[in-house]
């Protein structure tokens, strides 16, 4: 008797790899308590065959093995299951819309919360903390920044970034509406940019997972941007309710551009306040 094909094998070869994927994305959450088992499987496949060739495994078992025995890989992995990729001022058109259409609603506001989640190396708060300087709103205002990466936080709090980022970010500053120069807000020494520490007064930064935790504050403005493209369906819809449940009456949600409420089970929740640049309002 033949034995399958090649196009039979490569799709036993695949039903075989999201089986350890399965167990491995099991065993993370019950290890660890990190849970991953929503994230998009089409990225997850990609990022664990690159963890694979990082740490010389031939398996995901072996992977497994390596995760639960020995916590400084698990700690290393992290880079892998969450996506660490965040520019400061990233997409301008946003931030100017930030600026120009919901900033002059929350300058209503006594004091004002905001919540950046899946904040990353901390590009965006930082972003944030910078406009809302700029329009006068920082002293009354909170950023909450979280992530679930206790690495990526640690870079977000020092607000220390590679000098040879500055010109693209600045570019994007200016795009994005800035009213100053970008060199106002850092000191440069030995390669590198250290944003002011007076910026970082406002903002706090936590550990937070949007697949476990729950809410806790309420806020003005949530922006989670570029997030949910990595979850699927049923997370995004945790996520969406988690930010509704955070958001202040007539709060606003600020989502990535490749984003969309359309599918969340919260869409009538929510209106398009500027759509094409995915922010949206609370009913």
């Amino acid at each position: 008797m033949n034995g399958p094909g090649p196009s039979g094998a490569r799709a036993a070869g695949i039903r075989d790899f999201d089986i350890e994927l399965r167990l491995l994305l099991d065993a993370v959450y019950l290890k660890y308590q990190h849970d991953f088992r929503h994230y998009a499987y089409a990225s997850l496949r990609r990022r664990m065959r690159q963890a694979m060739d990082r740490f010389g495994c031939e398996t995901l078992s072996q992977l497994q093995s390596r995760l639960l025995h020995e916590p400084e890989v698990f700690a290393q992995l992290l880079e892998y299951f969450t996506v660490q990729v965040s520019e400061m001022f990233r997409d301008p058109a946003y931030f100017r819309a930030v600026r120009s259409q919901v900033v002059p609603m929350l300058k209503t506001y006594p004091y004002v919360k905001l919540w950046v989640a899946g904040c990353s190396t901390g590009e965006e708060a930082w972003s944030y903390a910078i406009l809302l300087r700029e329009e006068g709103l920082l002293e009354r205002a909170l950023i909450y920044a979280t992530d679930i990466n206790p690495a990526a936080l640690r870079t977000a709090e020092a607000g220390v970034y590679a000098l040879d980022r500055i010109a693209g970010f600045s570019a994007s500053y200016i795009a994005a509406g800035g009213t100053h120069s970008l060199s106002d807000y850092y000191t440069a020494a030995y390669g590198q940019a250290i944003f002011d520490k007076s910026l970082r007064a406002q903002i706090v930064f936590s550990d937070h997972s949007l697949a476990t935790d729950h809410v806790f504050s309420e806020v003005e403005l949530v922006s989670c941007r570029n997030v949910l493209i990595y979850f699927d369906r049923e997370l995004q819809a945790r996520a969406v309710s988690l930010f509704h449940d955070a958001l202040a009456p007539r709060g606003f949600l600020g989502i990535g551009s490749k984003e969309t409420l359309r599918f969340s089970p919260r869409a009538s929740a929510f209106e398009e306040f500027v759509p094409d640049q995915r922010i949206y309002r609370k009913r």
